[in-house]
């Protein structure tokens, strides 16, 4: 899960996997693939950033499964 925050400064917590489609209108909207939409203080460059460390985070720690 990464952190975003509405536009009032209050945070909470989204599946960065059920994102469809980021948008600056100016102001961000993320909709989830069920359609919901959420408008956000950070930006779209921002909440990459977000998805690439929690990526980068959860996949760093995986067991090799690869046999040769």
């Amino acid at each position: 899960m990464i952190s975003v925050s509405r536009l009032g400064g209050k945070e909470f917590y989204i599946n960065p996997d059920l994102i469809e489609i980021m948008e600056e209108t100016p102001d961000t909207v993320i909709t989830l693939n069920d359609g919901t939409k959420y408008v956000v203080s950070e930006s779209t460059d921002d909440i990459l950033a977000k998805i690439i460390a929690y990526r980068r985070e959860v996949f760093v720690n995986l067991p090799a499964v690869y046999k040769e």
